[in-house]
């Protein structure tokens, strides 16, 4: 996962108030995903487990087709990508296509 937050919104509160969801204590894996992605639905699953094994973390899943404004102020370009917020929603990092889950922990600690 790479870091920075790439072009769009400031990163921070602006950003959660985008989301429309509750922030993580201590991060939120964001993934953005459509509803014909094959990879999308591992993502869901691996994103989903890595926020159960680790307190404090959320994950929020988005539907590019219905946020398209959000999608292109952040520039996603495909799905899944999924952006790793700290607690005050800064992205930290950012990946595109399908992570391992070795990957997705390593990321949150740039977060944590």
């Amino acid at each position: 996962m790479e870091p920075g937050g790439g072009p769009g919104p400031e990163p921070g509160p602006e950003l959660t108030a985008e989301l429309g969801a509750a922030l993580g204590e201590r991060a939120t894996l964001v993934q953005f995903s459509t509803a014909f992605c094959q990879p999308c639905r591992a993502t869901r699953r691996t994103l989903a487990e890595v926020a159960a094994m680790v307190p404090g973390v959320a994950h929020v899943e988005i539907d590019a087709e219905e946020r398209l404004g959000l999608v292109r102020a952040l520039g996603i370009t495909r799905t899944p990508t999924v952006l790793v917020l700290d607690a005050a929603g800064r992205i930290v990092r950012r990946a595109a296509g399908q992570p391992r889950r070795a990957d997705v922990i390593a990321a949150l600690g740039h977060a944590l």
